[in-house]
């Protein structure tokens, strides 16, 4: 395989190839899973490059690995410890940032390295905004990355990252590897010719063609997720309704652009906070809002009092971070950060000598969240996170000094500073469960992450678990996107205690409410995949040479089992 690497070193350029375990610790471990070993990690710098590495790649019998920002939370985009039967080489997308605007800003054309953070900043000038402004944008990650695992949606209007139109590699039955341009924009014949183009923005309007049959944003879900009688879930990764060539496909194809609805931004908003300690009183408010409001909010986001104390002491460092040097630097500092581990790790230290120093350092520092979010949080188990725009912002305010205060609950108003406290509070906390286990080694065995959709129509949904799975947790988080009842529920479980069987406890109990998971952070390497994400996976990749293994899938050429291996 030293032909392969010479051969990826003249295509990308030598300090774009990098190999061993040092060099490539930060592209093979995830966020949170993740860890294999990996041949090489290849960072193209254009579409071209990029095609001609996929084209080495496919010739030298590798498995593909497509990787953008490395922000996922079920190890979707990093190989596993435990193997596989070929090379595995990792095409990180990063440095592949070109974003085009078309039909006069309505709509983008995105390469895969493009963050939200990135494409939101593009949009602002024009007053436009892409399908999310919130949550992982917080971290950094991709707009290709949110397409292909169909996450998004705490945009209430807008629903989760999809669209019809993409330009992608894939490889046929008969194992060739083809470029199928179905973004409906004609730029040429061959894929050098296409993908030259694209690189330097060669799009003509005369070149764009529209159609009613081909969507670039999920249009119908703003109807969707008013439909609160359902006993089907609004959203989740394995619908069939939202999986389409590149969107959901969770790595199986090689995505090199995708065009995109951006949507008008809302002149005026206000966030109103809700809390209360009976969550009947915040699925009311659900349910009247999405049933008989004319306006939908723009995020209705939950938080139980935990998780707030939870994010408040162990994401204090990524808050004030994000507070002071914005979204674009989080990749930066991931990347520091993990060369640091690097060596503590080599040194025979661990991997968690630099969150304890950022955990006691930030300790050290004054309270950064607001006095009336803090008062609330002592007073209320159960936040909801209303943000209003326009004409939604009387309804709401109407509604809730009707509605308020209650023998449970209230709400109050919050000024700019507070609102944007309380939603960057709200999405630091996945990374503040990764902290807490890191500087809780003796009482933590691991995580259980589970991102759950309850039926539309479900009114008692909030989980009690039963003692025999509680006296097994040491802490407890829930968070989510509440009005289409997407629940993040993430447990730390104690030491010495079955983490997979305390998983397989939960899930029974969520399967018997009517749950699906997972909701929006796709199967990656610890959900198994449904049979129809399964048939999806292959009719995209029957070969299985890109991303083999995502949802507990086989990892071995053509799908077969292992045991029944031939070359």
């Amino acid at each position: 395989m030293s032909q392969l690497i010479d051969e990826l070193r003249t295509i990308a350029g030598r300090r774009h190839v990098l190999t061993g375990d040092a060099q490539t610790r930060r592209f093979r471990q995830g966020y949170r899973y993740g860890g294999g070993a990996v041949l090489a990690v290849v960072r193209p710098g254009t579409l071209v490059e990029m095609w001609r590495a996929l084209q080495a790649c496919h010739k030298a019998g590798t498995i593909i690995i497509c990787q953008a920002a490395n922000t996922g939370l079920t190890g979707g985009s990093t190989p596993v410890p435990e193997g596989y039967d070929r090379p595995v080489v990792i095409i990180n997308t990063m440095r592949l940032r070109r974003l085009d605007l078309i039909t006069g800003g309505g709509q983008v054309v995105s390469q895969p390295g493009v963050t939200l953070d990135q494409l939101e900043k593009t949009l602002r000038p024009i007053g436009r905004e892409p399908h999310s402004v919130i949550g992982s944008s917080c971290i950094g990650a991709s707009v290709t990355g949110g397409v292909c695992n169909n996450s998004g949606g705490s945009l209430i209007r807008r629903g989760p990252a999809f669209t019809q139109l993409a330009l992608f590699a894939q490889t046929t039955a008969s194992g060739e590897l083809k470029l199928v341009n179905h973004l409906g924009i004609e730029l040429g014949e061959s894929p050098e010719e296409i993908l030259g183009r694209l690189d330097r923005g060669e799009i003509n309007e005369s070149d764009i063609a529209t159609s009613a049959n081909r969507h670039a944003s999920d249009h119908e879900y703003c109807n969707h997720v008013r439909d609160i009688s359902a006993a089907t879930p609004a959203r989740f990764n394995a619908d069939p309704r939202r999986l389409y060539e590149a969107s959901g496909s969770a790595g199986r194809l090689a995505v090199f652009a995708l065009r995109l609805d951006t949507f008008p931004a809302d002149e005026k908003t206000q966030v109103f906070y809700i809390g209360t300690n009976d969550p009947a009183e915040l699925e009311n408010i659900r349910r009247d809002i999405l049933g008989d409001f004319e306006s939908l909010p723009i995020a209705g986001e939950y938080m139980h009092s935990s998780a707030y104390a939870l994010s408040q002491q162990y994401g204090k460092d990524l808050f004030l971070f994000l507070q002071a040097f914005g979204t674009d630097r989080i990749p930066l500092a991931f990347a520091l950060k993990s060369r640091f581990d690097a060596i503590t790790e080599k040194l025979g230290l661990g991997s968690a000598i630099s969150d304890r120093l950022l955990q006691f350092i930030t300790g050290l520092l004054p309270e950064h969240l607001p006095l009336r979010l803090n008062d609330f949080r002592d007073k209320y188990a159960h936040h909801l996170l209303l943000k209003m725009g326009d004409t939604g912002i009387d309804e709401a305010r109407q509604y809730l000094s009707a509605r308020f205060p209650t023998q449970n609950g209230a709400y109050f108003e919050c000024t700019e500073q507070e609102g944007t406290a309380a939603f960057l509070n709200r999405f630091a906390v996945g990374g503040s469960v990764v902290r807490y286990r890191a500087v809780h080694p003796k009482t933590v065995e691991d995580i259980v992450a589970l991102d759950i959709a309850l039926p539309r129509n479900t009114l008692d949904w909030f989980e009690k678990l039963p003692d025999e799975i509680a006296q097994k947790i040491d802490f407890t988080m829930y968070c989510g996107h509440f009005f289409c009842h997407v629940l993040h529920q993430e447990y730390l479980v104690k030491k010495g205690e079955d983490c997979d069987a305390v998983k397989d406890a939960i899930l029974s109990l969520l399967s018997a409410r009517g749950a699906q998971y997972p909701a929006e952070h796709n199967v990656g390497h610890l959900y198994p995949a449904a049979d129809s994400l399964k048939d999806f996976y292959r009719e995209l990749d029957p070969t299985n040479s890109f991303n083999p293994g995502i949802g507990k899938t086989s990892r071995l050429l053509n799908w077969q089992e292992p045991g029944h291996y031939t070359q």
